[in-house]
């Protein structure tokens, strides 16, 4: 039997939820282009199908985290159920979908020489109402019933680099949001952890 591919495997998991509607989601991800969609423009899986490969590398991350911090506090494991980690890292970065496309540009290369080069450059005309807020609103407007711990955690799962420092009322609601649910504070480090280490090439 083969190894599913990275789709089939992304589709799986979510199905395994049992969530309603959750096959009008993977059907409106295919829609927004997801499953086709670079993970950045120059940093971590900048290639087609990086976005799908990063959300997998943050739900791995985050059962990984799971499972030691259930090891260390079992009090914790009710409030973090598997189904929960698993809408929060697949779909955290949902709002990344439709803001690239591909270009041809003039660049020199380690010679000194112009060639043409083909990179992404993002617009963010759609829907321009934040990063972690655009993920949670496209998913309710998917028609996905979000529980309130996988909203926080979505909506803050790039940390305090998602709170502007004069904004002493974001700043608040960010604290706020680490102190109801554990699920914030493991998401974020997932998704971290994924970015910063398992996706980045050894030198």
């Amino acid at each position: 039997m083969s190894e599913p591919t990275p789709r089939e495997r992304f589709c799986a998991l979510l199905r395994e939820t049992g969530r309603e509607n959750i096959e009008y989601v993977i059907e409106d991800l295919e829609t927004f282009g997801f499953f086709d969609a670079p993970a950045s423009v120059r940093n971590h899986f900048n290639h087609p199908g990086g976005l799908l490969e990063h959300s997998l590398g943050v739900y791995d991350a985050a059962m990984m985290l799971r499972e030691g911090i259930v090891a260390r506090r079992p009090d914790l494991a009710d409030k973090l159920p598997a189904d929960s980690i698993t809408i929060a890292a697949l779909l955290h970065d949902v709002c990344k979908a439709d803001i690239y496309r591909l270009v041809r540009r003039k660049r020199k290369n380690e010679i000194g020489m112009w060639e043409e080069v083909e990179e992404y450059e993002v617009n963010y005309a759609g829907l321009p109402v934040g990063h972690g807020e655009k993920s949670v609103i496209r998913l309710l407007r998917m028609g996905l019933d979000l529980e309130d711990e996988e909203i926080l955690a979505i909506r803050w799962h790039m940390g305090a680099w998602a709170v502007d420092s004069d904004s002493v009322e974001m700043d608040k609601s960010y604290r706020q949001a680490i102190a109801s649910t554990p699920l914030v504070s493991l998401i974020h480090t997932a998704d971290t952890l994924s970015s910063q280490i398992f996706e980045r090439p050894v030198i």
